[in-house]
């Protein structure tokens, strides 16, 4: 194996930078995969503060697009800022010989990075998870980001199984929405993996205990004071990270409009209010009713300018 390959915003301690985007998969209006908008819709948030982008995850809407539609995903947003950010592919499935192969052709795209999620459905035991994880992480140079997410996928990664994860030379970080800050301060000071919060609402508490950043959804339109709340956590200026973080409350409100964990379809929808258009989700995700896209607005609306 070669040496890890690092996007620009990759260093030591922040391996894939600090403020990432789970980012939207545009479609067009017939359902196909907008290349163009995807391009636009990266640019766009490498100018307002991301240093990393994660491509092909739920948010992404990995459960409907073809290997060949992840791979043309990943070449487009490397093509249109891969000079600029970190680019992050979304890998995991639940089937671990799968995962390796889209984990190469990730890789072959162009990908600085990979996002592997626990296996859902199957609920292996942790000696499985230790051998899944290791077997992707092997697969390629690239540098790896667990995401431990039990609400999807049942099963969470042990605090001990996450430990011995920590040796792996590739397995880096972790992105966490499993919300157990006692867990994570126990890996945090035990091992060198990088914590990102995978749960906007918990993004500060999260860095008040040594995490580094974010995967967000909110950012695809609240990017700069998402940017903000986390440069001012990082710089232990706390008191104005709790500003920005309480100023943020109705975008976390208007996230749960949609209900079921639909991230996506807020993030859609907000993009299309803020006049950016990136199309209907894919079934069976369904677009936000006109009633929860009136109170998704009135909701972002309540978020005023950075002070």
């Amino acid at each position: 194996m070669t040496s890890l390959i690092a996007g620009p915003a990759g260093r030591p301690g922040r391996p894939f930078g600090t403020v990432l985007a789970a980012m939207v998969t545009p479609f067009t209006s017939a359902g196909e995969l907008d290349l163009d908008a995807t391009a636009a819709l990266a640019a766009k948030l490498a100018d307002e503060g991301h240093d990393g982008l994660v491509v092909n995850g739920t948010t992404g809407e990995s459960p409907t697009t073809t290997d060949a539609e992840k791979a043309a995903i990943v070449r487009a947003v490397v093509d249109a800022v891969g000079d600029r950010v970190t680019v992050v592919a979304g890998v995991g499935t639940y089937s671990t010989a799968h995962s390796v192969q889209t984990a190469r052709e990730a890789e072959k795209a162009g990908a600085h990075g990979t996002l592997v999620v626990t296996p859902f459905y199957s609920r292996p035991q942790q000696e499985g998870l230790l051998a899944h994880f290791a077997a992707v992480a092997d697969a390629t140079d690239l540098p790896v980001m667990l995401y431990d997410i039990p609400a999807r996928s049942v099963v969470a990664i042990a605090p001990d199984t996450l430990l011995r994860l920590a040796e792996h030379p590739r397995i880096t970080a972790v992105k966490d929405a499993k919300g157990d800050l006692y867990a994570g301060s126990q890996v945090i000071a035990h091992s060198d993996l990088a914590y990102y919060s995978g749960d906007d609402p918990l993004t500060l508490p999260w860095m008040s205990i040594g995490a580094v950043g974010v995967v967000s959804i909110i950012s695809h339109v609240v990017g700069p004071h998402v940017r903000a709340m986390v440069d001012s956590a990082a710089a232990g200026d706390f008191t104005r990270a709790r500003t920005i973080h309480e100023a943020l409350l109705p975008a976390h409100l208007a996230m749960s409009r949609t209900g079921g964990g639909a991230g996506l379809v807020f993030a859609k929808t907000a993009l299309r209010l803020a006049g950016f258009e990136v199309g209907d989700p894919r079934l069976p995700q369904i677009p936000a009713t006109h009633e929860q896209s009136a109170q998704i607005a009135r909701d972002l609306e309540e978020i005023g300018n950075l002070r």
